[in-house]
């Protein structure tokens, strides 16, 4: 007798853009995607059902996946393999066999001896294992030119490659695989509107209006690759800034520290980015976030960042609505501690130096993966102004004003000597109440 049970519906469905990559079993595979399109979860289907496919062949499968860093790499365990996992071991359970495997934090061993790991991408890793592997959102990661060169002569032994990412300019190895005329690679280019297109659930036009970003909505969701000529830190220098443990209070190993603050009310942001000095590193500890506060709960934040770490030195934005919190601040915690610094065209140039000094030359470690702060510090461009002075000027990137740039800024800063100021006539916001000289 014919069973009249319906078949059940996927738990989660896969949209035709979906289909197309997970059927497409070519052994070189890139896909660029819109943000939040489902590209790690569908490589991670994929990864499983290889995996699967081999035991039930009596073979056994390995995996790695190579994301950006610790944080990334547990989500795509997290959100994709062990979810996936746990959908067909809820599935095995109404039939005749057993499916258990072995689930650990990083890397899970199905019963038959395939493997899935998930690990932080660099040089090292991508050269220590013969496996089949995905490179989940390459485009942000760190050296990913060093990464390709050791990982390239593992995978040729017969191995598959997955590489997903949105484009993040073009001065990375996503972006030559991705655009490369050859045969080789199996290429997929998902932008919002054939996401959308194929059934995603997303309004085109809130998405565009809520972002608000004309440069943001190209990159990210149309696929743009944008020109990095005129930003002030390109992706790569970003990338390249980007360590495991940096903005996480925990690390903080006690020694001195330099905070740079962004002034701020109404709609822009409060930034405190605080850094600590680990022999010539300028390791960030924690970076303070916050939009519409009142000056006391920005005074009552800064003061938390005194009693929480050896603070030497910060160095806060003074100008306009800073003059009066510059000068509260000095008088709770010394002129010799607290220093403000008006905004002027020079002064910010001056200030914009030096953060591209610590990029460039590889001395300070920023939170990784936090994409609204890669954007902040993305979004500063320089542009001559109509006398042919230098200014900056903010492409829409970010939160609109670049309040963590300039705040990482002011924080390199007053890990510095001061001199660049000093040379300049600069002049600390005076003790009480007196007035500030400003430059012009």
């Amino acid at each position: 007798m014919a069973s009249t049970r319906k078949p059940r519906a996927p738990a989660v469905p896969l949209y035709p853009y979906q289909q197309r990559w997970l059927a497409d079993t070519a052994r070189f595979k890139i896909g660029m995607f819109a943000r939040q399109t489902g590209k790690s979860f569908t490589t991670t289907l994929e990864i499983v059902l290889d995996c699967l496919h081999a035991e039930a062949a009596g073979r056994r499968a390995k995996w790695i996946i190579l994301s950006r860093g610790e944080r990334q790499a547990r989500e795509a365990m997290n959100e994709g393999v062990k979810k996936h996992l746990e959908a067909f071991k809820i599935a095995s359970q109404s039939n005749e066999f057993a499916f258990s495997p072995d689930v650990r934090a990083l890397d899970v061993t199905l019963p038959g001896g395939s493997e899935i790991i998930a690990l932080p991408a660099n040089p090292d890793t991508a050269r220590g294992f013969s496996a089949n592997v995905f490179l989940d959102e390459f485009a942000i990661h760190k050296d990913s030119r060093a990464i390709w060169g050791a990982l390239f002569p593992v995978i040729s032994a017969g191995y598959k490659i997955r590489v997903t990412s949105t484009p993040k300019g073009k001065g990375n190895k996503f972006y030559e695989l991705m655009t490369g005329e050859d045969q080789l690679w199996s290429r997929h280019r998902v932008d919002i509107h054939q996401a959308v297109a194929d059934g995603l659930p997303r309004d085109i036009d809130m998405l565009r209006s809520g972002l608000n970003d004309p440069d943001l909505w190209a990159q990210e969701y149309e696929l743009a690759w944008l020109d990095e000529a005129s930003n002030w830190l390109s992706f790569d220098l970003i990338n390249a800034a980007e360590a495991t443990g940096a903005g996480d209070p925990a690390h903080y190993q006690g020694g001195p520290c330099f905070a740079g603050v962004d002034i701020a009310a109404r709609n822009d942001l409060f930034v405190i980015w605080v850094i600590e000095v680990v022999g010539d590193v300028l390791w960030t500890r924690d970076v303070i976030v916050r939009r519409r506060i009142s000056f006391a709960e920005q005074d009552a934040l800064l003061d938390g960042v005194f009693a929480r770490y050896r603070v030497v030195r910060v160095a806060m934005d003074q100008t306009g609505m800073g003059e009066k919190p510059v000068e509260d601040a000095q008088r709770r915690h010394g002129t010799t501690r607290v220093e403000g610094v008006l905004f002027t065209a020079a002064h910010k140039q001056l200030l914009a130096g030096i953060g591209k000094q610590a990029f460039e030359d590889r001395r300070i470690r920023i939170p990784e993966g936090d994409y609204a702060l890669r954007a902040d510090l993305h979004s500063l461009k320089k542009a001559a102004s109509a006398t042919g002075a230098p200014r900056f000027l903010v492409d829409g990137e970010g939160d609109g004003h670049a309040d963590r740039a300039w705040a990482c800024f002011l924080a390199c800063h007053a890990a510095g000597s001061g001199e660049a100021f000093t040379c300049t006539g600069f002049q600390s916001a005076p003790r009480n109440g007196g007035r500030s000289r400003r430059l012009l």
